[in-house]
């Protein structure tokens, strides 16, 4: 009940304060709530800037006339629930502002008044008066919209002294009734009247005089008086001095004759609206529906919720037919443990039917109904199964809105369905529903929510849905978005709760319509495939709902919990397009950068140095130190044309020195043996010598080449695997002009096995390191001071060339 107190308590303070109030309520610095203290008096420390004071639910008994001095600026005052006994208005003659007074459930037996004339609420229901406490002042309040007055007797006189006052609501809050004067509730001028009754109170009168007093009359707590009594009060009604259209009945307590004798009164008057909430009715039920009188009335809806009954034998099939004879436009039946219903044979004129939260079976819709003006149909929280059913009963109908949430409905692959092409909205969420259900779909459906199935896709076979503008399918299995191939106008779309991992590029594609995404919630693997998905948001700001605190990676696992908008995915790695054309683009620049080099710095030259420098020093590590002092006495012997000596010594034995001065040239002079010709001692110098260089260029080959021939014929020096012999191309030789005698020479050409002097002068660098390494090595014997010996070249008609020994200084 203090819940129930508490709501209303709010509803009156923003009808009755309106905007201003709700201001007040906004500005939390001046409002003071001392609500539930047990406070016995009025706290004296008010902040005289408060707007709001809150004193309800404490122990007051009374207040002093200077309680509230303080806060002259008041507009909201609550004293509801407290003790107090008496109360002087004058009081709050300080609060000038005051719109707003609530003193309700107090122990009030007396009001001492003063004309509040701004004051818009005023509730003194609940209390222990007499009378009704009204008095002249009370008529003087012009501003006055909400009343709550209570006693234990109610008078004309007493509401005549308002009746020129247009109150918004009157509420009639009373804890006993031990008398009331017919025709005073008829004297008051107010739109709305709500009355609570005491238990046990003849409701008949008031609910008579109520229907001529207000056009809302809204009466709590029914339980009652023979219906005999009843039955004679409500003849004297005419139609023509009711009032009220909404009429509005809760916790009814009656016999079934009785509920059924307060639809009959009920029918006959100006009631356009009826409503009954938490009705609870026993007694023996012999409903009788012939001997209902259902014709002159204006009714248009009923509405029963929350049906109890303290009997289990009931006709139900005459109860049903009670109310589908009505044959009103709007009729509603919920919470009611209602397993059937029934209808007569012949066209309603009902537009709108409500049995949700019964147990209806697929019985309902195997007896034909003709509802051909039937807009409406709510089954929701049921026990339907086969929705092919409810669309065979639908299809006789011009149904515009559908709901069958929260029933067991399935649909087979074989079941045809007939839908009304009136059908624009359905609701078949909470269901059994797989992937078939989309071929049992009306084609001219706008709004459709199946959420909380078992729908994995959407079927590409489908009918085109092409009205279709809200779709629903939260909580469902599906792993990707669906596209909208067929849903041409889908602006709405809502796929929350399901296992979308990375949505596809169909749906991107297609659904270009889409102004609303609900994708929240969903296990993300945040890789290239969503990239897309995330770029949606940034170009279609506000589509996305929820974003960005339900859009989370659940993989991969370095992921696992950053928002979507955190996870950046570069182009680069996402678009194979892309990345192709870069590693196109970065090898053509490379490739035009290797063929500059090449072309401006002769890099495949220096790359073939660097090769034989490899070689080479590969080669001189294999060499061992025992075959070093077996064999080995000089480093290096030149054997050079004499036309070259110049460059042979200006150019190759300085660079030879350069190093550390330790090179040892042989030279045949210092070591021949007397009486050996020239070729046994060029023999045994190469013999003696760790290398042979040999500086070869066309006069080489031509004109002396002839002096070594016997030198290549007994050593054999020339062979494919010798490490001996180090060539140097001086100048170019082209293979033609090579001998055909000497082919293993031809074949080193061939095999480019020699170093190139370089013309341009900044390769020279690498090409002398390049024979330094080919001819370092550590000698074992004692180095000896060498002269320059050089030999003479013969005459021309010999056919040799000039040899040169050079031995330097060893240090």
């Amino acid at each position: 009940m203090r819940h129930i107190r508490s709501i209303y308590l709010f509803c009156c303070i923003v009808i009755s304060v309106r905007g201003g109030a709700s201001k007040l309520l906004e500005e939390r610095e001046l409002t003071i709530n001392c609500s539930n203290m047990s406070l016995r008096k009025v706290p004296t420390d008010l902040t005289p800037s408060a707007t709001m004071l809150d004193l309800s639910y404490n122990l007051l008994f009374q207040l002093q006339r200077s309680d509230f001095h303080s806060v002259s600026k008041l507009k909201v005052l609550i004293l509801c629930h407290n003790r107090i006994q008496e109360l002087d208005i004058r009081t709050f003659e300080f609060n000038t502002e005051l719109r707003y007074l609530d003193v309700s459930y107090n122990r009030l037996k007396m009001v001492t008044w003063y004309s509040l004339a701004g004051l818009r609420h005023l509730d003194l229901s609940f209390n222990d008066f007499d009378t009704v406490p009204i008095c002249e002042e009370t008529g003087n309040m012009s501003h006055l919209e909400i009343l709550g007055l209570s006693g234990a007797k109610i008078r004309k006189s007493d509401f005549q002294k308002i009746s020129h006052l247009h109150l918004n609501t009157v509420f009639l809050g009373l804890r006993t009734l031990s008398h009331y004067e017919e025709g005073s509730l008829p004297i008051l001028n107010t739109t709305k009247l709500h009355i609570v009754l005491p238990m046990n109170t003849n409701f008949w009168v008031l609910l008579r005089d109520g229907i001529k007093t207000s056009k809302i009359l809204e009466m709590t707590n029914i339980d009652g008086k023979s219906q005999s009594t009843s039955y004679e009060t409500q003849q004297n009604l005419t139609l023509e001095k009711a009032k009220t259209s909404i009429l509005l009945l809760n916790k009814v307590d009656l016999l079934w004759g009785d509920l059924l004798l307060i639809f009959q009164f009920v029918w006959h008057t100006s009631v356009e609206y009826f409503q009954v909430q938490h009705v609870t009715f026993g007694g023996k039920v012999y409903p009788d529906h012939n001997s209902f009188d259902y014709s002159n009335t204006v009714m248009r809806t009923i509405k029963l919720e929350h049906v109890h009954f303290r009997i289990f034998s009931i006709p139900q099939e005459r109860v049903y037919l009670l109310f589908t004879k009505m044959d009103i436009e709007n009729l509603t039946i919920s919470d009611a443990q209602m397993p059937h219903m029934l209808f007569p044979i012949y066209p309603m004129r009902f537009k709108y039917l409500n049995f949700a939260n019964n147990i209806l079976t697929d019985d309902v819709f195997k007896t034909p109904i003709q509802l051909p003006h039937l807009k409406t149909l709510i089954l929701k929280d049921n026990k339907l199964e086969t929705l092919s059913l409810v669309s065979c009963f639908a299809s006789n109908t011009s149904l515009k809105h559908l709901d069958l949430s929260q029933n067991l409905l399935q649909h087979e692959n074989d079941e045809n369905c007939l839908w009304p092409e009136t059908l624009i909205s359905m609701n078949l969420s909470s269901n059994k529903f797989t992937d078939s259900v989309f071929r049992c779909l009306p084609r001219n459906i706008q709004i459709l929510d199946m959420n909380d199935n078992k729908i994995q896709t959407v079927p590409k076979e489908i009918i085109h849905l092409t009205s279709l503008r809200e779709l629903n399918l939260a909580f469902n299995l599906l792993t990707d978005l669906p596209g909208c191939s067929h849903f041409g106008r889908l602006s709405v779309l809502n796929v929350e709760m399901n296992l979308i991992l990375s949505p596809s590029l169909d749906f991107f594609q297609s659904c270009q319509e889409v102004k609303i995404l609900n994708a929240g919630r969903n296990p993300f693997r945040c890789t290239c495939e969503l990239r897309d998905f995330i770029q949606l948001e940034k170009y279609s700001e506000g589509m996305m709902v929820g974003w960005s605190d339900s859009y989370i990676c659940e993989y991969p696992l370095n992921l696992k919990g950053t928002q979507l908008k955190d996870v950046h995915l570069p182009e680069l790695s996402c678009n194979i397009a892309l990345l192709i054309v870069t590693i196109v683009v970065i090898m053509l620049v490379l490739g035009m950068a290797v063929a500059f080099c090449c072309f401006h710095f002769d890099l495949p030259w220096y790359l073939r140095m660097l090769g034989q420098w490899a070689q080479t020093w590969h080669r001189v590590r294999k060499t061992t130190q025992r075959q070093l002092k077996r064999n080995i006495q000089f480093h290096v012997f030149i054997s050079y044309s004499e036309h070259d000596s110049a460059w042979v010594k200006h150019a190759l034995i300085p660079n030879l020195e350069k190093e550390d001065g330790s090179i040892l040239i042989c030279f045949h002079e210092g070591n021949s043996d007397p009486g050996k010709n020239i070729t046994e001692d060029v023999i045994k110098c190469i013999e003696k010598s760790y290398k042979s260089i040999f500086v070869l260029s066309p006069n080489f080959v031509q004109s002396e080449w002839c002096h070594y021939e016997l030198y290549f014929a007994h050593h054999n020096l020339f062979h494919e695997s010798s490490d001996n012999i180090i060539i140097i191309l001086l100048e170019p030789i082209p293979l033609y002009c090579i001998p055909i005698r000497y082919p293993k020479l031809k074949a080193l050409m061939e095999k480019k096995a020699y170093l190139e002097w370089p013309k341009d002068r900044r390769k020279c660098g690498l090409f002398w390191t390049n024979l330094r390494a080919a001819i370092h090595v550590n000698l074992l014997e004692t180095r000896q001071m060498c002269e320059l010996q050089t030999f003479t070249e013969l005459n021309e008609g010999s056919r040799g060339s000039t040899i040169s020994l050079v031995r330097t200084d060893c240090l």
